[in-house]
């Protein structure tokens, strides 16, 4: 009744698995970096003082031509084509929130149903402000941009001084 070989067989293969075909992690609910391994941020999230200013409403991810982009959460692809040039993958998430990916050569098309580390399309070369490939990877509650590096966790808490404005 010793059940060790049948579980080390079976962990042998989930884990052979995963390591061959690179697949995303199993998801947990919680959203997820969109490029494996954890990147180096390029461009921080840089919000304009008004909608109507420059500013920059994303994060740029350092990244390889043709690499993998992974969904960061489980949703449907609402927009997967062109804008002004540049191919854009786009995810509506049950929780309201939408995710931009740019520029990312779609392999699904719009009405898609993902989870959390599907994969979206591959990594393409060309973002303005990015002297190598990366990932401007985008957030939005309705026209609301968000620092999609919230999702993570992984944004710094940076305390700012009081004005007497």
């Amino acid at each position: 009744m010793n059940r060790l070989p049948a579980l080390l067989a079976a962990a042998l293969i989930s884990t052979s698995s995963v390591a061959t075909a690179h697949a995303a992690p199993p998801t947990t609910g919680r959203f997820l970096w969109p490029l494996i391994p954890r990147p180096a941020i390029s461009n921080a999230f840089d919000p304009p003082e008004r909608d109507w200013l420059p500013g920059h409403r994303g994060v740029d991810l350092a990244g390889a031509e043709g690499q993998a982009v992974h969904a960061v959460g489980d949703g449907v692809v609402v927009f997967a084509g062109t804008v002004a040039g540049k191919p854009v993958v786009s995810v509506e998430h049950s929780n309201g929130l939408r995710s931009t990916y740019e520029p990312v050569l779609a392999t699904l098309t719009a009405g898609a149903r993902i989870r959390a580390g599907d994969v979206l399309g591959l990594l393409q070369a060309g973002h303005p402000g990015c002297a190598e490939p990366c990932l401007h990877w985008g957030l939005r509650r309705d026209r609301v941009y968000l620092d999609p590096l919230g999702l993570l966790g992984a944004t710094p808490i940076r305390l700012k001084p009081l004005t007497a404005d």
